[in-house]
């Protein structure tokens, strides 16, 4: 089986670090039926920072404005998945830097029953680029 890469378009919002919030807006989310590719939350300061990547970006914008959040983007990045072996991540680097691309930064998990995940970002002027070189979706 192949592996999938999507461009996608995602947001993050600062909030409070403390505990509850991020459980909070995960549940807004959910009770609007907004399903999401990624999420991540790291501090940042005195506050939060909660990244999302939904699969529906217009949807996520309208649940995200009806609850007053404070949301920075679209901003743009990938989502791969496929068949867990060994050396996948390695192997979609090296084809980034073989075409001179930086990756700004990579998140990559194993998803169990032999898939994989991972998320990653370039500069926003390289996104068509490594579209391209990757043949992403999207």
């Amino acid at each position: 089986m192949a592996d999938t890469i999507r461009r996608v378009e995602y947001f993050y919002v600062m909030a409070p670090n403390k505990p509850g919030v991020g459980a909070g807006m995960l549940r807004t989310l959910k009770d609007a039926g907004i399903n999401l590719l990624a999420f991540s939350g790291f501090p940042k300061g005195k506050q939060a920072q909660i990244d999302f990547v939904p699969d529906d970006a217009q949807a996520f914008r309208a649940v995200a404005r009806a609850a007053k959040w404070k949301v920075v983007g679209p901003k743009r990045g990938f989502v791969v998945t496929g068949e867990d072996r060994p050396g996948v991540v390695a192997d979609l680097m090296a084809r980034l830097a073989d075409a001179k691309l930086n990756v700004t930064a990579i998140d990559a998990v194993c998803a169990g029953a032999g898939r994989y995940g991972a998320l990653f970002w370039v500069a926003p002027r390289d996104v068509a680029r490594a579209a391209q070189v990757l043949g992403a979706e999207g």
